[in-house]
């Protein structure tokens, strides 16, 4: 059986020249961990909140969680259109993401939205960080990351919104 060498030309051929590829790819692979990261999180949290509130941020989560698939999957497939493999694996995911950790067990509602509050401020930090980056690599995955940040945006404010005192 023939063994992959790395000089082994790549299935899917680049828009992006070498170097803007390099550059791109790496800042949608971060995002992507960031993605699944936040998509794993807040189903952990859907399982275990509980108080008061519990029906509404429960529903609230799989909304977060459907959000944060979709974009995956957006960022995933834009990383292949030009010509990189996405590595979306548990380890890579764990080793990668840039959010704060969930702690496991059951979480009272008030905590979970602090906890998503904070993890949504930070994918934002970041994405924010990543749309200045791709300003010179790639206007459509610039395009995409931007697209990603007003959906969290508005999702950011209604998980705060629910801490403000009346």
């Amino acid at each position: 059986m023939a063994q992959k060498t790395a000089s082994k030309k790549a299935p899917i051929s680049s828009p992006l020249g070498d170097q803007d590829r390099e550059i791109t790819g790496k800042i949608l692979q971060g995002t992507l961990l960031d993605l699944i990261d936040l998509h794993l999180m807040a189903k952990q949290a859907h399982w275990n909140v509980v108080g008061n509130f519990f029906r509404d941020v429960h529903l609230q989560l799989d909304e977060l969680v459907a959000k944060a698939r979709g974009f995956a999957d957006d960022v995933a497939e834009r990383a292949a259109a030009i010509g990189i493999s996405p590595d979306g694996r548990a380890a890579t995911v764990a080793e990668g993401s840039g959010l704060p950790k969930f702690d496991p067990d059951w979480r009272s509602d008030h905590e979970v939205i602090e906890a998503v509050v904070q993890a949504l401020a930070e994918l934002l930090r970041r994405l924010r960080a990543r749309i200045d980056e791709t300003d010179k690599t790639d206007l459509v995955s610039q395009d995409l990351l931007i697209g990603i940040s007003r959906e969290m945006e508005k999702a950011h404010w209604m998980w705060q919104a629910q801490l403000a005192a009346a």
